[in-house]
C-alpha cells in the first residue's frame, strides 16, 4: 500500500505501479443480479441453457459494465493518504471491453498511478490506468482511466 501525507504528495508518484488485487471469481449469481439491477437482461449474460448452444464456449458472459463496476472494489486498499477531507468519482476515460468475460473465469485488476495534477483550488486530479485480467489468458478483459478528484483535509 502507498501512504502519503496530502493527496499532492501523490505528484511524486505518478507512473507509480499499484500491483494486483486477489483474483475474483464472476459466477452467474453475481451476473444474474446485475442485469436485474442494471435492466441489463439479455440473453448472453443470462440464459445459461441458449448460451449453452448459441455462444462460443457454451457460457454466458459478464456485461462490460459489471466489470467496470468491479474495479472500485478490486482496487480498495492501494492508496493511504493521511490527511484526506474526501474523493470524488470525476469520471472514466478510454473504457474498452477488449475480451468478454465467461462465466466461472477469476479477473483481477493491475492498477497503476498515470497521472496526477495539482488544481487552484488545492485540489488533486488523480488518474488511475485499470487493466482487467482473466486468469489463463493473454488477452485483457478491459482498459479504463478512472478519474478521481480529491481534497486535502
Amino acid at each position: 500500500m502507498l501512504k502519503v501525507r496530502y493527496p499532492q504528495d501523490l505528484k511524486k508518484f505518478e507512473n507509480y505501479d499499484l500491483g494486483c488485487s486477489d483474483w475474483f471469481l464472476i459466477n452467474q449469481e453475481l451476473i444474474n443480479a446485475f442485469a436485474k439491477l442494471s435492466g441489463d437482461d439479455q440473453w448472453i449474460h443470462v440464459d445459461s441453457d441458449r448460451a449453452l448452444d448459441e455462444m462460443p464456449g457454451g457460457k454466458t458472459i459478464a456485461h462490460g459494465l459489471l466489470t467496470l463496476c468491479i474495479s472500485p472494489s478490486l482496487g480498495k486498499h492501494k492508496i493511504h493518504i493521511e490527511l484526506l477531507k474526501h474523493t470524488l468519482n470525476y469520471g472514466i476515460d478510454k473504457v474498452r471491453f477488449i475480451s468478454p468475460v465467461k462465466v466461472g473465469s477469476f479477473i483481477r485488476l493491475k492498477s497503476k498511478i498515470a497521472q496526477v495534477t495539482l488544481r487552484d483550488d488545492d485540489s488533486v486530479l488523480l488518474r488511475i490506468e485499470r487493466i482487467m485480467e482473466i486468469k489463463g489468458t493473454e488477452r485483457l478483459a478491459m482498459y479504463a482511466e478512472t478519474l478521481s478528484l480529491m481534497y486535502p483535509a
